[in-house]
């Protein structure tokens, strides 16, 4: 029993370290994903309010009053305009530049009369002769976001709009959510932050600022550098784990850091348990030896100990049987509760993959439709609205599409000309294709080809896989993507890239798995992508390239034919 007890404190320990190295290593990696899921949205919002703000200027420059201000030089109403066009933009500041640089027309008052003839927005402007982005710092401290644009009739260049972005409340927004944030330009320089200290510092000098640590902080330091793997950096003092995002904007990155507090508190809560179990093995291994030497004595006094004894062996073990069942129980509910979590997790990480696109559209023909009203231009302002309505209705369908995570959904499935639904997938991929040249080529059949399906969920597949396509061509030099629908047996269409092609095709249709570098993509798109060709019958594979570059993806689906019969329609090459 000595050396069972000195064993038992051998393994506690061996247990005890094990659990520590395991147990951290496999919560920082969830640490460090939820961390990139955050990237990626704060990322996205960046993007979003850029966009947003990119195509005012453009809008500006063609107004006919700024024009006619300009030529004129009666700028008496031009300052109520541009507050006007601020407050439905929803943009920081607007300013008019005169030829020479002079503000002749702003939303700040304050700013009339100034000139920034040497300003590099102003310079940049009049080189470019189109929308030019520019971050300067600003006179109030930190750094100033501006769109600006050449405004000239058909004779000569009259001035320069400039648009202001704030990008402070996207800060301010992070700031209560992550430990820390910051945003390089392509320089390396913090543009953005939570941390007012970094700001104009090259990231390697910020994360230098450390402030003189206390005794009990230089104590929980060498625990943490004791219990965690080493440190990506340090953040006040504390150890903190870093990710880092590219931002697809002028070489743009984003930095996450987040702290290990989380990830000890978890771990030594485990730890306390286990190392509670141990104490109580230790505390019945001494139990055992007292009563073992307390039953020889009363062995020879009476033989009835050994009934007692035998009676107090049973009722411990019917108690610790009855522990057991009771720590079964709760094991068994907290794997339930764990289940419903990761359950929660990926339908919500669907929901958003989904929901991404329509949302990035809707903003920027609201921003359209808006500029077009206030030109009185309401036939063309129509035309924006109803492709909003058409997004709204389609975000609608997206959701009610939550249900199929429950049981299969047959209720919306009706026969789909594939032809119409791809063409819809193009034009819903029409920001991301004006974003970057990419040559499409369609190989499509010049009669319809009908299929039996739910019309929003084949649309989500195929601006997934055109979404994939566009994102694998990102390094080539000539983009292009080859789109084709053959009809044989069924209806195949195929969607081929240029790109590098994927390097494991066993895992591209398993859920989280993603070629992609961290905070571009959650891995989800595929695997809900083969799931929803495989309700309406049909197949999606992949595979790369054969004579050539790229991957192709092919997806397979029953010809609708209500007759019974199968036509072969000639292709039209396009």
């Amino acid at each position: 029993m000595r050396a069972a007890l000195v064993a038992l404190l051998v393994l506690a320990g061996v247990v005890l370290w094990a659990t520590n190295t395991w147990l951290s290593e496999r919560f920082s990696e969830n640490t460090r994903v939820r961390a990139e899921l955050r990237a990626t949205l704060y990322s996205g919002q960046l993007q979003s309010e850029l966009q947003r703000n990119s195509v005012v200027p453009m809008m500006l420059a063609r107004d006919p009053a700024l024009i006619s201000a300009l030529s004129s030089g009666d700028f008496a109403t031009t300052s109520a305009r541009l507050i006007t066009a601020q407050k439905d933009i929803g943009a920081a500041s607007i300013r008019l530049l005169d030829a020479s640089g002079r503000t002749v027309a702003a939303t700040d008052r304050q700013l009339l009369g100034t000139n920034y003839v040497g300003a590099p927005y102003f310079v940049d402007a009049m080189r470019a002769r189109d929308t030019v982005f520019t971050v300067a710092p600003s006179e109030h401290g930190g750094f100033e976001f501006v769109y600006s644009r050449v405004i000239a009739d058909s004779t000569r260049t009259l001035g320069v709009i400039v648009v202001g972005t704030d990008l402070t409340r996207l800060e301010q927004s992070w700031a209560g959510i992550s430990d820390a944030v910051a945003v390089t330009d392509s320089t390396g320089q913090v543009i953005l932050t939570t941390e007012g200290r970094w700001r104009s510092l090259p990231l390697d000098e910020a994360l230098a600022i450390r402030p003189a640590p206390s005794a009990i902080e230089r104590a929980f330091q060498v625990t943490t550098d004791w219990s965690n793997t080493p440190a990506d950096a340090w953040v006040k003092g504390r150890a903190v784990m870093q990710t880092e995002t590219r931002i697809p904007f002028r070489g743009w990155r984003m930095y996450n850091f987040t702290t290990y507090e989380s990830i000890r508190e978890r771990v030594f809560a485990v730890l306390a348990m286990e190392a509670t179990v141990f104490a109580v093995l230790a505390a019945a291994v001494f139990y055992v030896l007292s009563r073992r030497a307390q039953r020889r004595t009363v062995a020879y006094m009476r033989e009835s100990a050994d009934l007692r004894a035998l009676n107090a062996r049973l009722t411990r073990e019917i108690a610790e049987r009855e522990r057991v069942q009771r720590e079964l129980r709760v094991a068994e509910q907290t794997v339930q509760q764990s289940s419903k979590l990761a359950a929660l997790g990926e339908m919500s990480a669907g929901v958003s993959h989904e929901l991404n696109q329509p949302l990035a559209a809707m903003k920027t023909y609201l921003a359209g439709a808006r500029l077009l009203l206030d030109r009185g231009r309401s036939d063309e302002a129509l035309s924006s609205f109803q492709r909003i309505d058409d997004l709204v209705d389609r975000m609608g369908s997206i959701t009610r599409q939550l249900k199929s995570y429950a049981r299969k959904g047959g209720e919306a499935f009706e026969p789909v000309d594939l032809r119409a639904a791809l063409s819809s997938a193009l034009t819903m991929m029409e920001p991301q294709l004006r974003a970057r040249p990419v040559r499409i080529i369609r190989n499509l059949p010049r009669k319809p080809v009908m299929v039996y399906c739910d019309r929003i969920r084949l649309e989500q597949v195929l601006i997934n896989l055109l979404r994939n396509a566009i994102d694998a061509t990102k390094t080539v030099k000539d983009p292009r993507i080859e789109i084709g629908i053959e009809t044989g047996a069924q209806a195949v269409v195929t969607v081929r890239d240029n790109g590098p092609g994927v390097s494991d095709l066993d895992k591209l249709f398993e859920p989280f798995f993603t070629t992609k570098k961290p905070g571009e993509g959650t891995g989800l798109g595929l695997a809900i992508s083969s799931g929803i060709v495989a309700d309406f019958g049909g197949r999606l594979t992949a595979h790369n390239a054969e004579d050539g570059p790229g991957a192709v993806f092919e997806m397979a689906l029953p010809i609708y034919d209500p007759d019974g019969g199968r036509a072969d329609a000639p292709l039209a090459a396009e």
